[in-house]
Order: C-alpha cells, then sequence, then structure tokens
C-alpha cells in the first residue's frame, strides 16, 4: 500500500462489478440537494422533519422544571449593586452592563433559561486579568459559573458567564467528576429537579445540510451551553448531503431547542419528544436514499432501464466505500496499518503531516507544525473540525514524545475507525476475490453464510452480524469519517456463521444472498476455501500478522477485537427510480423535509386566508403555522452560489447554460445500516464514485 495524492477505488479493494451491463454518464452530488438522506429507526419507520416547535403540552410539563431550577439558581432575594459596582471597577462598562441585565432577567424571571442562559464578556488576551475575573466570579456569584472560549482572533479569549443548571447547593467540588465517572454517555449539566414523569432524554430530529453530524451537534451544543458528549444519535449520516436523523440529548427543554431554529444556519431541529433512553450507535434499521444523478447520458433510456432492473434484480456487491477510507491523500487504512504494527510515532505523524490537496489554510498549519514544532501556534491556525489532529496536539503539549498517549487523546469512535479502516481494506479485497474466482450467483463449498438453524453442522464462529457503521457518503478529512460501532454494538446479534459443504450444495438451503465475509478479529472463522489466502497475503505485505498482536495496546491490535461479518452482496430495499428533465442546473429536482414544511405551512396560510382569519385551524398542530426561515438562509436558494457549492464549481459551470435540457435519474432506495449507497450507485453507473472524478463531469 502506498500513499497517493488522490485515492482511487482499486486502491482500496473496489474492483469488481455484478453486471456485465454497460453503464451510463451521471453527475453525483453536484449539488448537496442531490444527495438526501433520512434514517430509518429500528421499527422501520423513515424519520422525517415534519414540526419545528415542541407541543404545547410538552412546554407546559417543562414549566414546572424551568420554576425549580430558577428557584434554586436564586434561593436568596438580593440586590447585587456593589458585586455590580465591584465588578464594573474589574472589567468596565460593557460587561458589568452585560451581567446586569443577566442577574436581572434570572431574578425577575422575565426570561428563562431560554433567553437568560449565558452572555460572553469583551474580548481579553490578558491571561492574569480573566484568571481574576473567573476568581471574582466564585467569590461574588455562587449561581453563575464561567468558562473560557476562543475570542475573535487567535490572540483572544472571551469569558462566558452562564446559570449554573446544577445549582449552587454542590455536594463539593467533585460531585460532577463523581457523576462522570459513571462512563455513561452523557454529562450531568441538565437540572436537577426534572419532573419524575418526564424521561430524562429529549429525542430530536436533526436536518442538516451540507455538515457532517460532529458538526451540527457541536454547533447545537455550544449555543446551549453543554458538551457535545451529551447528545447521543445512532450514526453519522453523510456531509455532502442534505439528512434528517434523531438525536437524543440529556435533560434539556424542547423550547430552549427549538428557539435555536431562527440562529441556525444549515440546520433545524423540530419533532421533539421524551424518552426514557438516550440513542447509541447502532440503533437503527438503515437510512432511505433519495439520490438525483444529473447530467445523465446514455446510449438509450433502455440502457438506464437494464442498468437499474438489474440492481433492483441481483444488488451490487456491498463494498465499503472511499467514505469509509477518507478523502485526504493520507488514507485511514494506511494508518491503521501503523497502528497494528505498533508504530505510534509513525501514526502521529500521518496524521499531522501536510498532504495533498487540503485548503491552504489547513495545508499551511500542518507545514507551519512541522517546520517549527509550535504547538500553540499550530493549534491557533488549525480549524476545529479537525479534531483528530487538534486531540493529538493538545495531548503532545502536555506530554512531549508520548505519542501513543497522544493517539488515544483522539475521540475513542474516530481513532478506531483507523483500525477499522484496515479491516474494510483487508475485506474490500476479499469480496472482489470472491466475485472474481466464484461469480454471483451461487454459493459454493468454503463459503461462509449465515447459519439457518436447519442442520447441524459443528463449525460455527458467532460474533455480532455485521460490522455496524452508518452511511456517510462524504468526508472531507479524517476527522469526519463515518463513525462505526464496530463490535462494539450495544444490541450485537451472536449470529451463527458455518462454512458450505457438499451436503449444504445439494440441498439448496443457501443462496449466494447468505454469502458473508469477516472484517477480521479473534473470533471469526474464515472460509475455508481460497478467499481467506486473500486476507493473509495483504496482511503480511503491510508486516501484519492477523493471529498474533506485536504489541499490547488492545484496541490497536486486530487480536484483542472481537471481529464481524458482513454481507457480500445486498439488494437495494424499496428500490424505485424515474428519468426528469431539466434546464436550471441549479434547480433542486427533489423535495428536502424542509421544502415540505414550507409547502404546508404555505398551503395553511392560504387556507387561513380564504377562511378568513382561519379560526377553525386553531387545532392544527402549532408547528405547521409557524414561520419557517427562508431557503435562503439555509442554502437551498436556486439563484446563489453558496461557498459549498463553488467546491464543485457546478452553478458556475451551468450558469451560463441554464436553458439547455439536460436528463436527471432520481432514485430512491432503502439500505441497512452498513451499506453504501455510493456503492448501490458505482453498479449503475459502472464509473468512480471518487469525489475527484465527478468533479471532472462537472467541467
Amino acid at each position: 500500500m502506498e500513499t497517493s495524492k488522490t485515492m482511487e477505488e482499486p486502491d482500496v479493494g473496489i474492483l469488481c462489478y455484478i453486471s456485465q451491463l454497460p453503464g451510463f454518464r451521471g453527475i453525483l452530488k453536484q449539488r448537496y440537494a442531490d444527495f438526501i438522506v433520512n434514517e430509518v429507526d429500528t421499527d422501520g419507520n423513515v424519520v422525517q422533519l415534519t414540526c419545528l416547535e415542541p407541543p404545547p403540552q410538552m412546554v407546559e410539563e417543562t414549566k414546572e422544571c424551568e420554576v425549580k431550577v430558577s428557584d434554586e439558581k436564586m434561593s436568596e432575594s438580593k440586590s447585587y449593586e456593589a458585586e455590580i459596582e465591584l465588578f464594573r471597577s474589574l472589567a468596565g462598562d460593557s460587561d458589568a452592563e452585560k451581567l446586569e441585565s443577566l442577574i436581572s432577567q434570572v431574578d425577575s424571571r422575565t426570561g428563562s433559561e431560554d433567553s437568560a442562559s449565558h452572555i460572553v464578556l469583551s474580548p481579553d488576551s490578558d491571561k492574569a486579568h480573566r484568571t481574576a475575573v473567573h476568581n471574582f466570579f466564585k467569590q461574588n456569584f455562587k449561581f453563575l459559573v464561567t468558562d473560557t472560549t476562543d475570542g475573535p482572533d487567535a490572540s483572544s479569549k472571551c469569558i462566558r458567564v452562564r446559570l449554573d443548571s446544577g445549582g449552587h447547593k454542590n455536594n463539593g467540588r467533585n460531585s460532577k467528576k463523581r457523576k462522570e465517572r459513571g462512563e455513561k454517555p452523557f454529562d450531568s449539566r441538565g437540572s436537577s429537579n426534572w419532573p419524575e414523569h418526564l424521561g430524562k432524554f429529549l429525542r430530536f430530529h436533526l436536518y442538516k445540510e451540507n455538515k457532517d453530524t460532529q458538526e451540527a451537534l457541536g454547533i447545537i451544543g455550544k449555543m446551549l451551553g453543554i458538551q457535545s458528549k451529551s447528545f447521543g444519535f445512532a450514526g453519522t449520516k453523510d456531509k455532502r448531503a442534505v439528512s434528517t436523523q434523531r438525536v437524543t440529548v440529556f435533560k434539556q427543554q424542547a423550547s430552549r431547542l427549538a428557539a435555536l431554529n431562527d440562529r441556525l444556519i444549515g440546520i433545524k431541529v423540530g419533532n421533539f419528544c421524551h424518552v426514557k433512553e438516550g440513542l447509541l450507535l447502532g440503533k437503527l434499521l438503515g437510512n432511505r436514499f433519495t439520490v438525483t444523478l444529473r447530467g445523465v447520458i446514455a446510449d438509450s433510456e433502455d440502457t438506464i432501464k437494464a442498468a437499474a432492473d438489474s440492481l433492483g434484480r441481483h444488488g451490487f456487491i456491498n463494498y465499503f466505500g472511499l467514505q469509509r477510507f477518507g478523502t485526504g491523500s493520507v488514507p485511514t487504512h494506511l494508518i491503521g496499518a501503523a497502528l497494528l504494527r505498533g508504530e505510534w510515532k509513525t501514526a502521529v505523524s500521518m496524521i499531522l503531516d501536510p498532504r495533498e490537496g487540503e485548503r491552504d489554510v489547513i495545508r499551511n498549519a500542518r507545514e507551519y507544525y512541522k517546520e517549527s514544532n509550535d504547538i500553540e501556534g499550530t493549534l491557533r491556525q488549525l480549524p476545529r473540525h479537525l479534531v483528530a489532529e487538534r486531540a493529538v496536539l493538545q495531548c503532545l503539549k502536555k506530554c512531549p514524545g508520548d505519542y501513543l498517549q497522544a493517539l488515544k487523546a483522539i475521540p475513542r469512535t474516530l481513532r478506531m475507525m483507523y483500525v477499522h479502516g484496515y479491516q474494510s481494506y483487508l475485506w474490500n479485497h476479499a469480496a472482489s476475490e470472491r466475485v472474481q474466482k466464484y461469480g454471483f450467483d451461487q454459493v459454493f463449498p468454503g463459503d461462509l453464510v449465515y447459519y439457518k438453524g436447519d442442520d447441524t453442522e459443528k463449525e460455527t464462529g458467532g460474533v455480532n452480524s455485521e460490522c455496524n457503521d452508518d452511511n456517510s457518503d462524504d468526508t472531507y478529512d479524517c476527522s469526519h469519517l463515518d463513525e462505526t460501532s464496530g463490535t462494539d454494538r450495544p444490541e450485537s446479534k451472536n449470529t451463527l456463521v458455518k462454512v458450505v459443504t457438499a451436503e449444504d450444495m445439494s440441498t439448496g438451503n443457501y443462496t449466494v444472498d447468505d454469502v458473508v465475509l469477516p472484517m477480521p478479529g479473534s473470533r471469526v472463522i474464515f472460509p475455508t476455501n481460497e478467499i481467506a489466502k486473500v486476507y493473509h497475503d495483504l496482511a503480511k505485505k503491510d508486516a501484519i500478522n492477523l493471529t498474533e498482536s506485536v504489541h499490547s495496546v488492545k484496541e490497536f491490535s486486530i487480536t484483542s477485537m472481537t471481529g464481524s461479518y458482513r454481507r457480500v452482496f445486498q439488494k437495494p430495499l424499496d428500490f424505485e427510480w424515474e428519468l426528469l428533465a431539466y434546464n436550471d442546473s441549479n434547480k433542486p429536482l427533489a423535495e428536502t423535509d424542509l421544502d415540505k414544511i414550507s409547502k404546508t405551512r404555505s398551503a395553511n396560510i392560504i387556507k387561513q386566508e380564504e377562511q378568513g382569519q382561519g379560526d377553525e385551524d386553531k387545532d392544527l398542530s402549532d408547528c405547521k403555522k409557524q414561520p419557517v426561515s427562508s431557503r435562503n438562509s439555509i442554502g437551498l436558494s436556486t439563484d446563489t452560489n453558496e461557498d459549498s457549492e463553488r467546491e464543485v464549481g457546478s452553478e458556475q459551470v451551468f450558469s451560463s447554460n441554464r436553458q439547455e435540457t439536460q436528463m436527471a435519474l432520481k432514485l430512491s432506495l432503502t439500505l441497512p445500516a452498513s451499506c453504501y449507497a455510493t456503492m448501490a450507485i458505482r453498479e449503475l453507473l459502472k464509473t468512480s464514485t471518487s469525489v475527484a472524478y465527478h468533479k471532472t463531469l462537472n467541467q
């Protein structure tokens, strides 16, 4: 495996197609709204954003919580005039007025936590002065807490002041740490007076455009003043897409989140309800995709029809898509191989070193670090979405030279992606070998299949049935890969697999749809035909032994991982397609959830006008009457060229020939959580799904 400037599908084992039918030209993700993803929950329901406001009953239920919290915040009714004047001499008039406003809101209860949640003081580059301000609040305002956030420029910081949502009757300063030691997937910042009859988690639908799941939740968390780990979700969704998924957050009021909608750009939240448990990775059945391929050119409509029919009948090879391996010039599986060999310093260098094809601001930060070794200066330059890089640098700042510790500082779900990437690399190559040697229409002796329980074959291996990653069909750096619970899925099924025998061949108990291949680990068995050799030969080339570990760091060792199985062939469910003609390349060709809400709202306004003031509609859900931000505000305008679209350049390319009629193919399909929609589209088009290739089609 060699690092190349642009990673291509063959580099990661994506080599074969099922059908020999000709493909056709089509542009994938010319606009991010051409790729719509809706999560499918564990009950089989497609998750959609239909309502932006909490039900009135939910608002009433949580008022009780607000009142109790406000009582706790200011248990003593006293004037803070003297303290505010002292603060004025310390911080100046502007910040004193902000503080006075915050206190008056809480004291008079004119605002709930929504309106009086926090203030941000003026930028301050003097660390000693900031310390004095922090200490002032500790001594004089027990019901407020402070922390530090980034200022408008690299040299300054801002102090944020917010209500202490745990109240000041705290059981010692370590009480929060004690709570967190339970390793629950949320923090303890919620109200201690949460109504007993309400579930402690608020579940909502997160709608996002051209944003990664973690990025979107980071923005929401910052606005609410809570940590990212307070949120739970079943899997990340594509970045360059419009997606809707379920999210849970611990002890938050729906009204607080709903109030963010007017300020959020490219993100909306809604469909609120309280539940008893938070979401965990893997708690989903799959995803419903609506994909629009633009600029379709084929020999004839029959070519498209034949390709679509074949995809529906035979499916596609269930490869891990290119997104699994990152889109940078240093693929995740290369870093994974270094980790499996125990080469900690090499792995850190691969994460931090300059790469081909990155934006100037990132490249400059990487080059600056390589030349200067100045961690502080690099962190000031490095964009916040580079989570892995920032975590590594912050750890190296505290523990210079401790590369293993620096790797462990990367959030777990992210750092595990490197080793999972290597497992996926091996799996893809094995799948290609299986298709090349045995085809796609029948099982062969030595194949592995899911055990159906109708025979007594003893040679079985049981671990969870799939590598439960989610479909993140677009990434832009290694910190935004598709999340995976890997072998850690909380609800893993202990599914048995067996080796196909000659007897099985004669009984016809198993079909090619049952064939699986292992993701290497300590508890999987390998096929007993020639396919097993692919795994060991490839690993040997990378100086890796799949049955022994050269180091004792369990999380970076294949022998300490359970492993899993993955179906080799996958058919799309509820597959539909249609050809569309269009002559404006900027015009959306598929409706998003937000489009549907806007349409409902418009219909209700017309209905109200027709009925006078529409009193009869009062029983309709309030959410349908709420103003929805204009489409421009979240990047759905058909006339403007937003930055995200300039990356691909589709609007600029086609702006001069808007009258030229073109064809688009709109596909709708549902896939299980471990499948990549891009791999289904690859089978249809018979062309690469790489971002670089589809950019060339725009030119």
